[in-house]
């Protein structure tokens, strides 16, 4: 050795060494370990390894390409599991020694992090894919919810978005928890009996709020008795709110649920923050859209209003022109030849009919908002009345309280949704009598159409069984345009549609959607920090002190 250095031991080398060496014999059994692959193992003793299996396979080579994000394709991956039970994955390469080629020299290294890593940039990345491939703002958002659960082994994943207000809250994606239309509604319950919300202190600051071992502060605070059974069917123990924000606004929370043992790190915050930022993202691009199709919509009315005064009205004073001549010749006294009145009523017929096809083609087009005038309620009955008079179908009707109270676009859409279902009865049901019912329920809007037609039938025309029946329409196979459209009205709220059909006959279209929950506004504060805004259910701002909730 150079500069009179002593020799080096190799043993020396190999006890020193940060990197796992282990020797493997053809059973697959550690033969010998350094101290690096026993600490690797999470043993304390070599000897607690020695014939133990390893969990590297040396026969063959890896028979799968490596991906983008994975490791170069002689470095092949094995899990582990401790004797505590922590799951750990090893890169490792192995060879055999020259000396007996029974025996295999395997070095490994600790590549669990690093692999969760991958996993959540993959999760990033398959996110941003699904914003441009999903349908609705809901499928979407359910779409991130379920990224981060698989990803990540989360119990569960919420995501709630504030309207254009930014005054009403609604739950728009979740993963791992029951969908269960009341749940906002117990949510508002449990802060009226003294629960603090840890989404609306994300909100109004805008920074993620961590909230260790929530769930046993929750199964014990009698405030939040009206979600123990809900939220006890989740096993979980801590609780993270993370906002999602656009542009320096708050647009809503991501609510994360941990399993029991695991651990919220800061790169598990930055995952998380990453992903309700693609969340923001669709929130965003869905809001971009909508006020898009709002500005389409009404230069489609003004290129409508222009069309309406260059033909119709042009035609309309024809036909009052063909009108007045008629008028001037029959003051005359004379006698009016027949072919000259002949000219008249077929110049006036056909202006006439000419009208009457361009307005039906412009109501067509222009189907302008149903409800804006007369209310939901009405608009409903109206329509009813007139389907009644047109097909001879018996209906029923019956409205709920608090219809006057729904938010106009939402009112929209439900009198879109039921119009589509009472045109499905009159198409394809053959149905004799319909029942329509309407009204606001456990802090939900609740709309259903059932009829005692031929109930659900697949694409042959065989009945479809009552639980089957999901997707189908009745009479109508597989789930179309106008079963689609009801869906993704629903979905745009946060609601949800069920098509059942009944053993005997007959079919239920029901929709469900989840009202908003009012939260505080911010910029309007007393100085003790408490919100001076009225809100739907009026909150307490005086909180027991050390109360956190979701």
């Amino acid at each position: 050795m150079s500069g009179g250095a002593a020799p080096v031991e190799w043993r020396d080398v190999v006890a020193a060494t940060t990197d796992g060496l282990a020797v493997v014999d053809c059973a697959g059994r550690f033969v010998q370990l350094n101290p690096a692959a026993v600490a690797l193992c999470g043993e304390r003793r070599e000897t607690d390894l020695i014939g133990a299996p390893a969990p590297f396979v040396l026969t063959g080579r890896p028979t799968s390409c490596p991906g983008l994000l994975e490791d170069a394709p002689d470095e092949q991956v094995a899990h582990w599991v401790t004797g505590s039970g922590a799951r750990r994955q090893f890169a490792y390469r192995a060879r055999s020694l020259p000396a007996d080629p029974s025996l295999k020299a395997v070095s490994f290294r600790d590549v669990t992090d690093e692999g969760h890593r991958h996993r959540r940039l993959a999760a990033i990345a398959r996110t941003s894919v699904t914003l441009a491939s999903e349908g609705s703002l809901g499928s979407t958002l359910d779409a991130v919810a379920r990224q981060i659960v698989r990803t990540d082994g989360l119990a569960g994943v919420q995501i709630l978005i504030l309207d254009s207000t930014g005054r009403e809250l609604r739950l728009m994606g979740s993963a791992g928890l029951r969908r269960w239309d009341s749940f906002l509604d117990r949510l508002l319950e449990c802060r009226d009996r003294g629960a603090r919300l840890c989404m609306l202190d994300t909100l109004k600051e805008r920074r993620p709020i961590v909230v260790p071992h929530r769930w046993a502060q929750i199964r014990e605070d009698p405030a939040w008795e009206p979600l123990h059974d809900y939220l006890g069917e989740l096993t979980w123990d801590s609780f993270v709110s993370m906002p999602l924000t656009v542009r320096g606004r708050a647009e809503g929370v991501l609510n994360a649920y941990f399993a029991p043992g695991q651990e919220v790190g800061t790169r598990t915050l930055e995952f998380l923050a990453a992903m309700a930022e693609q969340a923001a993202l669709a929130v965003d691009y869905a809001t971009l859209l909508q006020r898009e199709r709002d500005g389409a919509r009404q230069d489609e009315r003004q290129r409508l209003a222009r069309d309406l005064h260059d033909s119709i009205v042009q035609q309309v004073f024809s036909i009052g022109m063909q009108a007045n001549a008629v008028g001037v010749l029959g003051t005359r006294g004379a006698p009016v030849p027949a072919e000259a009145v002949q000219h008249f009523a077929e110049e006036i017929g056909t202006l006439s009919r000419t009208v009457l096809a361009d307005l039906r083609a412009m109501v067509h087009e222009l189907r302008p908002s149903s409800t804006a005038g007369l209310g939901l309620e009405e608009t409903v009955r109206t329509l009813v009345r007139s389907t009644e008079n047109r097909t001879g179908l018996d209906f029923r009707l019956r409205f709920g309280p608090g219809l006057d109270t729904i938010d106009p676009e939402l009112a929209e859409d439900a009198f879109r949704i039921v119009a589509e279902a009472l045109h499905n009865v009159v198409k394809h049901a053959e149905a004799d009598s319909a029942a329509v019912r309407l009204g606001v329920h456990g802090h939900a809007l609740t709309a259903s159409v059932s009829d005692n037609g031929r109930g659900v039938r697949d694409p042959s025309g065989r009945p479809v069984p009552p639980e089957g029946d999901r997707g189908v329409g009745a009479g109508g196979g597989t789930e179309g345009y106008g079963l689609t459209t009801m869906r993704e009205r629903a979905e745009r709220w946060g609601g949800t549609m069920r098509i059942r059909s009944r053993a005997g006959g007959g079919t239920t279209v029901r929709v469900v959607v989840p009202l908003p929950v009012q939260v505080p506004d911010p910029s309007r504060a007393d100085p003790d920090g408490s919100s001076n805004t009225p809100l739907t259910v009026p909150v307490r701002t005086a909180v027991r002190p050390g109360r956190r909730g979701c």
